[in-house]
C-alpha cells in the first residue's frame, strides 16, 4: 500500500482512526463517547413510554387563557394586518389587510372595529372584536 505524503506512522494512523470511530460513525458501532449511566433504561413490558411532552391545548404551546382554534384565527388575523398598519386605527387597518388580499371573512371582521380608536398590536385588534388573549402567568 502506498502512503504517499502523510505526517503520521501507518500505527499512529490506525490509533488516531480509532479515537475518532465514535464520532464518525456515531453510538451504534460500539465506539460510542456516551457515558452509559446516562442512557435511560427501557420500560418495562407493563409500563408506557415515557414522554417529556404534556397532552391537550399545552401540547402545541397554547397559552394560558386561550384555545388552540384562539392563537390560529389571532395568528392569520396577524398575517393580513403588517407592522407598518399599527398602530393604527380602523380605517389603516382595513387599507392595510385590503392591499395583502385579506379574505372577506377578516375584513368583514375589521369593519366591525369601533371608529377612532387606535390600536398598537394584533392583540388589541383581537381583544377589539371581543375575543380573549393570553393571560399573564404569575
Amino acid at each position: 500500500m502506498d502512503r504517499g505524503n502523510s505526517k503520521h506512522a501507518p500505527r499512529v494512523d490506525e490509533q488516531m482512526s480509532q479515537e475518532v470511530n465514535g464520532l464518525v460513525q456515531g453510538p451504534g458501532t460500539g465506539g460510542s463517547r456516551v457515558d452509559e449511566s446516562r442512557v435511560p433504561e427501557p420500560a418495562g413490558e407493563d409500563q408506557p413510554e415515557t414522554t417529556t411532552a404534556v397532552g391537550g391545548d399545552l401540547r402545541s404551546g397554547t397559552p394560558q387563557g386561550m384555545t388552540s382554534e384562539d392563537v390560529e384565527a389571532r395568528s392569520r388575523l396577524g398575517r393580513f394586518i403588517t407592522m407598518t398598519a399599527l398602530p393604527g386605527d380602523r380605517a389603516a387597518l382595513l387599507a392595510n389587510a385590503r392591499e395583502n388580499e385579506a379574505p372577506d371573512d377578516v375584513i368583514a371582521a375589521l369593519e366591525r372595529l369601533p371608529d377612532g380608536t387606535r390600536y398598537q398590536t394584533v392583540s388589541e385588534v383581537w381583544a377589539a372584536l371581543g375575543h380573549k388573549n393570553e393571560t399573564t402567568r404569575w
